[in-house]
């Protein structure tokens, strides 16, 4: 006999969307967090945005699971009253020779399903947005924004409800396996314990690769440390849409982006941390780094001022690629890939993870 019949490791956006489905399927479920709060870590520090689906590659997890869990989100913040709005980006050139990767841009987004983003002359997107500067725009109607920690709240209430619960302040140290079936987690500190499971999930983002480690016979990924900070604006923006320049390497670029009160903020952009370790993450934002985003953010509003930036907060990707390297796409390690039963591991949920966590608590169900 175990202790419990399934334990998920990490109580951020994902791992509580994993847990709230497990109970729903009629496990007995429990949450270990290694934090006083749910979703410290990257849930915490993101755009807060419901993505599209358009920027990945086709077939990829990541577009699936985006393109699904978009709607499946809606309709959840919707049935759950969980803060949210509907409220369109513009993707923007700000040269002529962008323009062309607009279309590029369309039409990667429409072998992902995603039909309904519409191109706009400078002019058109100006009648839009007044105060954009851009050559040419793609309009994306169905982009959000959402209550993350409202969004979590009600994933663990409906988890609670259903009989699960989250245990925080509960860090995994290791990870064994039982003879026969099953799962021995022994916990850090001098009060650590041990619990035994059926079923484990690791859903711990930055901590998944060294904790899936523990097992001699599986192979995780490398785990990268992507910085990106963020700036506020003082004072109200001139823009009701969200707005994201070309993409870059590593990111979405400094994009715009509006919580539910319309106060803008911009970023993130790209830092690697070479020597972070986990546990270690310093999410200080460094002021001198406000400087490169006036001219990157004054290609698409030149009218912004100076000082008007002001440093606000930071998030660590917890990429599976590096520096120089194509993006990775989200990876689920389940029984078929590593040949352990009752063993599930997901690595490099970064964004669009927010947007993709009920679809992916599916696939994680579905492989269990």
């Amino acid at each position: 006999m175990h202790d419990i019949e399934t334990l998920v490791i990490g109580a951020g956006v994902v791992g509580l969307a994993i847990a709230r489905a497990l109970a729903l399927s009629g496990r007995e479920v429990m949450v270990l967090e290694r934090h006083e709060l749910i979703g410290s870590e990257t849930s915490a520090r993101n755009s807060e945005v419901i993505h599209a689906g358009i920027y990945y590659p086709k077939d990829s997890l990541k577009a699936r699971a985006c393109v699904a869990g978009k709607a499946m989100l809606y309709d959840f913040c919707e049935a759950h009253g969980v803060g949210h709005e509907r409220i369109g980006k513009l993707i923007v050139a700000s040269s002529q020779a962008q323009v062309a990767e607009l279309e590029g841009i369309r039409q990667k987004a429409a072998a992902n399903g995603v039909d309904d983003l519409r191109f706009l002359s400078g002019e058109e997107a100006l009648a839009l947005e007044p105060a954009l500067s851009c050559e040419a725009a793609l309009l994306s109607p169905s982009t959000g924004i959402i209550d993350t920690h409202g969004y979590m709240l009600a994933l663990q209430g409906e988890l609670e409800a259903n009989g699960g619960q989250v245990v925080l302040n509960t860090e995994v140290a290791s990870i064994t396996a039982l003879p026969g079936e099953g799962y021995q987690l022994t916990t850090a500190g001098d009060e650590g314990f041990a619990i035994s499971a059926k079923e484990v999930v690791i859903a711990a983002g930055h901590g998944a690769p060294g904790l899936a480690a523990c097992l001699p016979d599986i192979v995780p990924p490398h785990g990268y440390f992507a910085k990106g900070s963020y700036f506020k604006l003082s004072g109200k923006a001139p823009f009701s849409r969200l707005i994201y320049p070309v993409p870059e390497p590593g990111g979405l670029g400094v994009h715009l982006t509006l919580d539910l009160q319309h106060q803008a903020r911009f970023g993130p952009d790209v830092e690697w941390l070479e020597s972070a370790e986990y546990g270690a993450l310093d999410y200080r934002v460094d002021p001198a780094r406000g400087g490169a985003f006036y001219a990157a953010i004054r290609r698409y509003w030149p009218d912004l001022v100076d000082g008007a930036l002001t440093d606000d907060y930071s998030g660590v990707r917890p990429k599976i690629s590096g520096p120089g390297e194509a993006a990775a796409d989200f990876r689920i390690d389940g029984p078929r890939s590593h040949g352990r039963e009752g063993l599930v591991a997901l690595y490099g949920i970064e964004s669009p993870g927010l947007t993709g966590s009920l679809a992916l608590a599916d696939l994680v169900v579905g492989q269990l």
